[in-house]
């Protein structure tokens, strides 16, 4: 008896080690995305007035990226590259925004990072801003997604916020939808409470599954204007609301790591923070700011592209570490089916594995040029090693960024054979991405 009590004992003992290896081989994976927050709205990438405490401990025991590039200067496209690991172009999604009257949206053939990870048996799901088609067709739960809550577009999108934005009676005829996946909850709901809401629905998501590998894109509708925040945050930032609502973002990154924390599975759980363009900068100090960067949202300048990126993942990304080099949201998605195991999509993507630079600070990448698009999908400059070039309708600008972050100094005069080797290869890049063109999801 003794002997057939050990022997079960060691039985279990040995399962739990193979169901701990198999969880570590598969990690959980969580992607913060925020909307329309700047480079330069959290303290740990240099606001002076944010206090944002939960972020800045999440950079110190994790890693910060510096140069960390989204596809796209607005939502829509910028939401199609990091789900799916190519430029907008290359998804059919590069045209702006999709509004309520929009009858297009992410080809449902597309495969979308959830659909990676299904496939190895990952539980997924999306809390927040969508805005790749409100058609039924076009939801999370057709992307792969086990469960959807939350908002179809963007949370202006409404006869009721444009009201209140433009201080004038609004002919916009649509209510903003409250979704359980393709179910309307509700209309036109209390966006105060849509930051604890979202939160609160992610807790209780990693909560019941954690015993099983995960997937959570959580996309705050914040801090999109109108900007709202709750009663508990509500005038409590030196920023104004700006800061009530950053600041309450950065608490519901608090908890959801304390929830990891709680939950036993630290050790396996990677956690990415970042944004899906900067700041609209038009609303003045109601939008954010991106910091030492030039422009934001809706432009090409540094401030629409670059923004605010942490990871943190206490098993594999070292503490305090800091990333220099030129990384993209569209590299999210070979990265993630990198470390979980997962298969690629059997099609042309963009992004690449960049594992390798999360786990090591020091370890050099192959240099891959970026692309700049701007509204409409045209396309108006490329990076490529420290050089970026411009081509806009006010004339021709040549940077190197790695000296002069703000693009202030013009070098186009200076440097005539760069930019004529970059614009060859701009264009030479952008002819393979629309020759290579996938459809748009259409109704």
């Amino acid at each position: 008896m003794i002997r057939k009590l050990y022997a079960i004992r060691l039985m279990v003992i040995l399962c739990s080690s193979m169901g701990f290896a198999q969880n570590v081989s598969q990690p959980n994976i969580i992607i913060i995305y925020t909307d329309d927050m700047g480079y330069g709205d959290i303290s740990s990438f240099g606001n002076p007035t944010i206090h944002t405490p939960e972020l800045d401990k999440m950079a110190a025991e994790g890693m910060k990226l510096s140069q960390f590039y989204v596809a796209a200067t607005v939502c829509t496209p910028s939401r199609a590259a990091l789900l799916t690991g190519s430029y907008p172009k290359r998804v059919g999604l590069e045209k702006g925004v999709l509004f309520p009257d929009s009858k297009t949206g992410l080809n449902p053939d597309e495969e979308t990072i959830a659909e990676v990870l299904k496939k190895i048996d990952y539980k997924t799901a999306c809390f927040g801003k969508w805005h790749l088609g409100h058609h039924d067709k076009f939801l999370p739960h057709r992307q792969g997604f086990d469960v959807f809550y939350g908002y179809p577009f963007s949370n202006d999108m409404s006869k009721k916020e444009q009201s209140l934005i433009n201080n004038r009676a609004s002919t916009y005829p649509w209510k903003l939808p409250v979704l359980s996946q393709s179910d309307t909850l509700e209309l036109d709901p209390d966006q105060r409470l849509s930051t604890k809401v979202v939160t609160q629905k992610t807790i209780n998501f990693i909560k019941e599954n954690k015993a099983s590998p995960f997937f959570i894109y959580l996309a705050h509708p914040m801090p999109h204007i109108p900007i709202y925040s709750s009663k508990k945050f509500e005038g409590k930032s030196v920023r104004g609301p700006y800061g009530d609502t950053i600041e309450e973002i950065d608490w519901s990154v608090g908890e959801i790591l304390k929830t990891i924390k709680e939950s036993g599975i630290d050790e396996r759980t990677m956690v990415i923070f970042t944004s899906d363009n900067g700041p609209w900068k038009v609303y003045k100090t109601e939008g954010g700011s991106a910091g030492p960067l030039r422009g934001g949202k809706g432009t090409t300048w540094e401030g629409g592209q670059r923004v605010p990126c942490i990871v943190r993942w206490p098993s594999k990304v070292p503490s305090g570490s800091l990333q220099t080099q030129v990384l993209t949201n569209m590299d999210l998605l070979p990265t993630i089916a990198s470390i979980c195991n997962a298969e690629l999509p059997n099609v042309k993507i963009d992004g690449v594995d960049m594992s390798a630079a999360l786990f090591d600070q020091n370890h050099r990448m192959t240099s891959n040029p970026f692309l700049y698009y701007a509204k409409q999908g045209k396309l108006e400059g490329i990076r490529d090693g420290k050089y970026k070039l411009l081509i806009k309708d006010e004339g021709t600008f040549l940077f190197d960024l790695e000296s002069d972050i703000s693009e202030e100094y013009n070098l186009a005069e200076e440097m005539p054979e760069k930019i004529s080797n970059l614009k060859k290869q701009m264009y030479s890049l952008d002819e393979k991405i629309t020759n290579g063109k996938r459809p748009v999801g259409t109704l």
